[in-house]
């Protein structure tokens, strides 16, 4: 048996009750969670891991990392004055 190594983009956004929900622009459906950014990290990589066995499986190709994805979460920090009276 010969093992691939493949690398996915996810994305990380912070959850309102607390912790990570975390998606994968290449894996359209893929979502998971973890409480800590640790925790959602070794999440994630566990649902790649299971999300490419069942295409394999299912003989169906695995998906190439798309270099540009088509979600994403941009965060900005946007500066604003206002003035007081």
């Amino acid at each position: 048996m010969t093992a691939h190594q493949y690398q996915y983009t996810v994305l990380f956004e912070a959850a309102e009750e607390g912790g990570y929900i975390v998606t994968c622009p290449s894996l359209p459906g893929l979502v998971t969670e973890g409480d800590t950014l640790e925790e959602a990290r070794a999440m994630a990589a566990d649902a790649i891991r299971g999300y490419l066995e069942a295409l394999s499986k299912d003989g169906l190709p695995i998906p190439p990392e798309d270099a540009r994805p088509r979600a994403s979460i941009i965060a900005e920090t946007v500066a604003v004055a206002i003035e007081e009276e």
